[in-house]
């Protein structure tokens, strides 16, 4: 049967209050607080791979950067967040919600560049749920998008282990440094997300962890008995 969507409202965009996590802060980007520390985690990738997927950096120096998170982070047609672990305190990645179409009830994440300390870790995975949480139980929206370079394999890896499905491939979609962009899409939809949600929240319950912070169960599996 058709769902009757006459009545769907508009959702609201994205707003300004910070989410809190067992293992993470996730704060909106509205002032420079953030960027220093920013700049220092992304620093500590010296092979500068952080940048290899994205259509900017890497930047000649932290000047250079900073002038760049100006510009970016603080756009007015983005809502970066500042990914916080609480171990440290200090914010270690960045992940925008984009894109919204405030009528039909799809918005994107993208722009995701996780520190190396930051990435495989806890934090960086519930900060996902925290963001997926605000769209879908705050704000209410029916699709949450997510695309990558079609090259991007651990990109590709990450929306399959979060619970996006993989649509389909959008080919010559784009040119980024230079070279040819295929992109590839997944979402969740609303109607997936309970199901998501109920593995995230039984992922990151404190007794899945060991005492080195290392998962006894995978994301995937505690999904799957959701």
């Amino acid at each position: 049967m058709t769902e009757d969507l006459s009545r769907y409202e508009r959702r609201a965009l994205p707003g300004t209050e910070p989410m809190h996590g067992r293992a993470v802060r996730v704060e909106p980007i509205i002032d420079e607080r953030h960027f220093a520390d920013l700049a220092r985690a992304f620093e500590a990738d010296p092979s500068r791979g952080l940048w290899r997927w994205l259509a900017y950096g890497p930047f000649e120096d932290r000047a250079a950067f900073l002038a760049f998170a100006r510009t970016t982070y603080l756009s007015a047609d983005l809502r970066f967040h500042a990914i916080v672990p609480e171990a440290s305190g200090r914010a270690e990645g960045v992940a925008a919600l984009m894109r919204a179409d405030v009528a039909n009830g799809v918005v994107e994440i993208g722009h995701v560049c996780l520190s190396p300390a930051l990435q495989g870790t806890r934090a960086a995975s519930e900060a996902f749920y925290l963001l997926a949480r605000r769209v879908f139980d705050e704000l209410g929206y029916r699709r949450y998008e997510w695309k990558c370079d079609d090259g991007n394999a651990p990109s590709k890896r990450a929306a399959a282990r979060l619970g996006f499905t993989p649509e389909g491939l959008f080919r010559q979609h784009m040119i980024v440094k230079g070279r040819n962009r295929d992109t590839a899409w997944f979402s969740i939809l609303d109607g997936e997300w309970p199901r998501v949600k109920a593995g995230f929240e039984a992922w990151l319950q404190d007794g899945n962890f060991d005492a080195q912070g290392r998962q006894k169960e995978t994301l995937a599996a505690r999904r799957d008995r959701a």
